[in-house]
């Protein structure tokens, strides 16, 4: 198989994990995990991230933001990537630092700790990746991440489509 370098990238539905790496300069690069392979991007794994946000009509910030408001969590919180396909990532450590790599809440099928306190994910296609963060902490983003999926996807449900809205209404409401 072919290495392969990308400079750009976007989070897409088949996006398993953006994982920290260091180059031989000591850069941090992007190792992507994909379901069906990986590569590395010449980014830092939250710039992916941002720059996928900003694809996708927001930013890291401003998902960080809305999180923080709907669910009151101040550190390390998920975010959803793009609410229509329904994409939700957890940082492993402060999303601030450039190191901080990023798990797809979707692909996880399973984790368990390792004796010297990394974790290993197991995804749903049989891959497995090892991260130098406890099960504790893992097991915790993991059902943050759900909280807030549920959280989201039931306000999105419960939205009124301009259909539900009296004619007269429709223009001050999307104005």
């Amino acid at each position: 198989m072919e290495y392969v370098v990308k400079k750009e990238y976007e989070i897409n539905p088949e996006t398993m994990a953006l994982i920290a790496k260091y180059d031989q300069h000591g850069r941090v690069m992007t190792e992507v995990v994909e379901s069906k392979g990986s590569f590395e991007i010449e980014k830092c794994p939250s710039q992916v991230v941002d720059d996928s946000c900003r694809y996708f009509a927001s930013s890291l910030d401003g998902r960080i933001s809305g999180t923080k408001q709907m669910t009151g969590y101040t550190h390390k919180p998920p975010i959803v990537i793009s609410e229509a396909m329904r994409i939700y990532f957890f940082p492993i450590i402060s999303p601030k630092r450039k190191d901080c790599s990023w798990i797809a809440h979707k692909f996880i099928r399973s984790y368990h700790g390792e004796s010297d306190q990394t974790t290993t994910i197991q995804f749903s296609n049989g891959t497995s990746i090892n991260v130098p963060v406890s099960h504790g902490m893992i097991a915790n983003q993991v059902q943050r991440t759900a909280h807030f999926r549920v959280i989201l996807e039931d306000r999105l449900r419960t939205l009124p489509s301009a259909a539900d809205i009296p004619h007269e209404r429709v223009a001050e409401t999307f104005s």
